[in-house]
C-alpha cells in the first residue's frame, strides 16, 4: 500500500503508537510519520506509507501552522498543561499591545531550546521519558 495518510492524533498517543497502529491495520511494513508531535499535542499527524515513504523529507520541510491554548499566569514543571502548577500570577497588566509582540517573535524561523518534557529525542529516548525518570 502507498500513500499518505493525515491522521488528527488525539491527545495522550505517541507519534510512534500511531505509526505502530497504521502499521498493524494495513499490514504494510514502510510505515513513517513526517513530524513528531509530543504527547499532549493533538492535530495532524501526516503518516506515510510504501513509496509514500519517499517524500516524508519533504513534508518534514514544509510550512507548518499551529494553533495553541493558552493560559496566562500559570507556570507548570513540564512547561505544558499536563504539569504540576509552580507559580501563579496575575496577567492582567499585560497589555493587548505586549502580547501581540511576544506573539510576534514566534513567527518565522526561531531557535528554541525544547524543555525537558518534549518528544525531542536524546540519545534515541524522548526528552520527556528521561524527565519522567529524573534524568535532566
Amino acid at each position: 500500500m502507498d500513500g499518505i495518510l493525515n491522521i488528527d492524533k488525539p491527545w495522550g498517543k505517541t507519534s510512534f503508537s500511531i505509526v505502530s497502529m497504521v502499521k498493524r491495520l494495513t499490514g504494510e511494513r514502510r510505515v513513517g510519520h513526517a513530524g513528531t508531535l509530543d504527547p499532549a499535542a493533538t492535530g495532524v499527524l501526516p503518516v506515510c506509507l510504501g513509496q509514500g515513504t519517499r517524500i516524508i523529507q519533504f513534508l518534514l520541510d514544509a510550512t507548518k501552522a499551529y494553533r495553541a491554548q493558552i493560559e496566562f499566569g500559570v507556570a507548570t514543571d513540564t512547561y505544558d498543561a499536563t504539569g504540576s502548577i509552580t507559580s501563579k500570577g496575575d496577567p492582567s497588566g499585560v497589555s493587548r499591545k505586549q502580547l501581540l509582540s511576544a506573539l510576534t517573535s514566534f513567527r518565522g524561523l526561531i531557535q528554541q531550546t525544547p524543555p525537558m518534557y518534549s518528544a525531542v529525542k536524546h540519545g534515541g529516548k524522548p526528552l520527556y521519558e528521561l524527565a519522567r525518570s529524573g534524568i535532566e
